[in-house]
């Protein structure tokens, strides 16, 4: 396992706050070259990084080949999104001396935070890492970044920043415009170093939690962006199973199940009616139905195998839950993490076929601190539910999640339920299942908390990439010291608001 030492970081820190200096001053179509060239090498060495990737995180090459190709996307819509130039929110308001009181000529746009530490995931190895969406975002605005490399794919990370790197300096990029550094004690360096501007978080309530606390005690605290947990709360209504409840059971298992369940937003928490089924079956024995063949799958690493097993052994003693399981599964108790194989560096941490609790609306809010503590792998719980105010006040007490799913038909009348989601979740679906996450112009991954620290804000999407600006304004500025986007004639042809209204011209 690599350490960064303390000298290593400061050298990190200190030629990103150099590089701040000049990538604050380069413009969108440099930038966007930089994003392009990131691209670029993550395709042409696609099978190497594969390969490692593989290796080290047991994903398999399907799971993998996907998510280089939505990584590499999402670097080149970010340079969309910057050519773009609505990013920026140019506001003019030219001076009026007879207004009461008398305004003078204000300019107002976004600029780049400054340097900024992004933390990797265990379970997007490329997606949410070195040049994940973090990484992307950032460097869109003209902010330098270092990554502190998640443990669980070191010699992946290194690589990836060996490559990226080296694109970045050949596509003129100044040193210091990307960085990695290694291990738990550099993170908390990272955050603390007064040159790092803001960081972002994909991971751990407990691990979130921590360095939130460290960046809001600096002496100068700063933004800092974590996705911590999420329960993802999936409302079925009984018309719904009544007309489709085998399709429904079939697409919650693919989706609590995909990736072994270690996914931010997978559906942990599945509110169903009480007896209600097709044809006489009722939604539990649908899902029992549609579980995979009892089979054990590689996890990410020990700690989150280990950690799953001690979950399910805690859910199987519950005195108000019950488990179901597949015919001939065998239950996973704290055997679920089963033996390790291969050389310490490619073992194997298993775990035991994919479980589901049930329970009542009743007795999940008598337990929810056990009950509703997100267990990351392939679980979920089905929760029994009489009316809508159940659900409704169940919602409440799960608290700020990623996501929140309705199915329904057309007749029901869900808006009640909806509003409830919407009050606290940061993404409503009323089809398909939330595990998956398209990169969109009109994305919105975040949440209240603790689904993340900035519920303001997403790490997904063309808007993620307002995290790391701050607005600025010029006040009656000479026309010489003003940036292109603030000039009068819009020379860059951006969306701007002038004297209150919206346009290009």
């Amino acid at each position: 396992m690599r350490n960064s030492t303390s000298t290593e970081v400061v050298a990190a820190t200190t030629k990103a706050a150099t590089a701040a200096i000049v990538t604050a001053a380069t413009t969108e179509v440099e930038r966007a070259g930089w994003l392009r060239a990131l691209a670029d090498v993550l395709d042409a060495n696609a099978a190497e990084l594969i390969e490692i990737a593989d290796r080290e995180s047991h994903l398999g090459v399907p799971r993998l080949t996907g998510e280089v190709a939505r990584t590499s996307g999402q670097l080149r819509l970010f340079a969309d999104v910057i050519l773009e130039g609505s990013y920026l929110e140019v506001i003019i308001d030219h001076a009026e001396p007879d207004a009461a009181p008398p305004r003078p000529d204000l300019r107002r746009m976004l600029r780049a935070i400054g340097p900024v530490a992004v933390f990797a995931a265990s379970n997007f190895p490329f997606a949410f890492s070195v040049l994940g969406g973090d990484t992307a975002s950032a460097l869109a605005t003209g902010s330098p970044v270092i990554v502190k490399a998640h443990p669980g794919h070191e010699d992946l990370s290194a690589r990836t920043a060996e490559l990226a790197i080296g694109a970045l300096r050949q596509a003129g990029a100044p040193d210091g415009t990307l960085g990695i550094v290694y291990g738990m004690d550099a993170g908390s360096q990272l955050v603390t170093d007064p040159r790092i501007a803001a960081a972002s978080f994909t991971g751990s309530l407990r691990g979130g939690r921590a360095l939130y606390d460290l960046a809001a005690a600096r002496p100068a605290p700063i933004p800092f962006y974590g996705e911590l947990g999420s329960l993802n709360p999936v409302v079925i209504t009984a018309a719904a199973v009544e007309t489709r409840g085998a399709e429904l059971a079939a697409g919650l298992v693919g989706s609590f199940t995909l990736g072994v369940g270690q996914f931010c937003t997978k559906p942990g928490v599945v509110f169903v009616p009480a007896g209600v089924g097709a044809e006489g079956a009722g939604f539990e024995q649908l899902v029992v139905d549609a579980l995979p063949a009892p089979a054990s799958a590689p996890m990410l690493d020990e700690r989150i195998a280990s950690a799953f097993a001690a979950g399910m052994q805690v859910i199987e003693t519950h005195a108000s839950v019950r488990v179901l399981s597949a015919p001939g599964s065998v239950a996973s108790g704290s055997g679920s993490a089963g033996p390790l194989v291969g050389s310490p560096r490619d073992r194997l941490p298993l775990v035991g076929s994919p479980l589901v609790g049930s329970t009542t609306v009743a007795d999940l809010l008598a337990n929810a601190d056990t009950l509703l503590e997100e267990r990351f792998g392939p679980f979920t719980l089905l929760v029994s539910y009489r009316d809508a105010s159940e659900v409704i006040e169940a919602i409440a007490a799960i608290g700020g999640s990623l996501t929140g799913t309705v199915h329904a038909e057309a007749t029901d009348d869900i808006a009640a339920i909806t509003d409830a989601l919407a009050r606290t979740c940061g993404r409503v679906l009323f089809a398909g299942w939330p595990t998956g996450v398209s990169v969109a112009w009109s994305q919105n991954h975040g949440g209240p908390w603790p689904s993340t620290t900035a519920s303001i804000h997403t790490s997904v999407g063309a808007t993620a990439v307002r995290r790391f600006l701050r607005p600025f304004a010029f006040q009656s500025a000479p026309a010489n010291l003003l940036p292109a986007a603030l000039r009068d004639g819009n020379p860059l042809g951006i969306p701007r608001r002038v004297d209150g209204v919206l346009g290009r011209a």
